[in-house]
């Protein structure tokens, strides 16, 4: 089967970095309740939540970021407001997504806003998670890894984001 060219990416991420990660080829899913139900061995709070979304970022102007989460999470507009200073929040639309990822649908979108010039905010308790598991560029491809090592590949800006 042929994945998006992103699932190589990040395979090839890991294993240039030497990072355990395992591998699971499903049938497509959308919704992190979906995936739950085929990654066997994984939580729905283990599954890393990848939302791109356009902000207004004060005295910047609008740009879109990504926001990754626990998948049995939502993010709070008013805890993105108070702790990171961004306003106007609202999901990017399909054809926005697929423009700023190079055609990854939405629903295989991986956390790994870095390979897309995004600004990454991760939810802290995405970390009190020892492993996650999140789609990785296609809706039929997975990819496990440890919280720890994503945080060193991402670098992401960790705050309270979350209901």
């Amino acid at each position: 089967m042929t994945y998006h060219p992103t699932v190589e990416k990040i395979k090839s991420l890991l294993i240039e970095n030497g990072y355990w990660f395992e591998t699971f080829e499903h049938e497509p899913v959308r919704t992190s309740e979906e995936a739950a139900k085929i990654r066997i061995g994984y939580t729905l709070e283990q599954g890393a939540k990848a939302i791109i979304a356009r902000v207004k970022e004060l005295g910047v102007g609008k740009k879109f970021v990504m926001l990754v989460m626990p998948a049995n999470k939502k993010f709070d507009p008013a805890k993105i407001k108070s702790n990171l200073g961004l306003i106007d929040i609202r999901f990017a639309t399909e054809p926005e997504v697929t423009e700023i990822t190079n055609g990854v649908l939405p629903g295989g979108v991986p956390p790994f806003g870095n390979l897309f010039n995004l600004q990454v905010f991760a939810d802290k308790t995405l970390f009190d998670n020892e492993k996650i598991v999140f789609n990785a560029g296609d809706r039929s491809y997975s990819i496990a890894m440890k919280s720890a090592d994503y945080q060193k590949i991402v670098v992401p800006t960790v705050a309270d984001i979350c209901q």
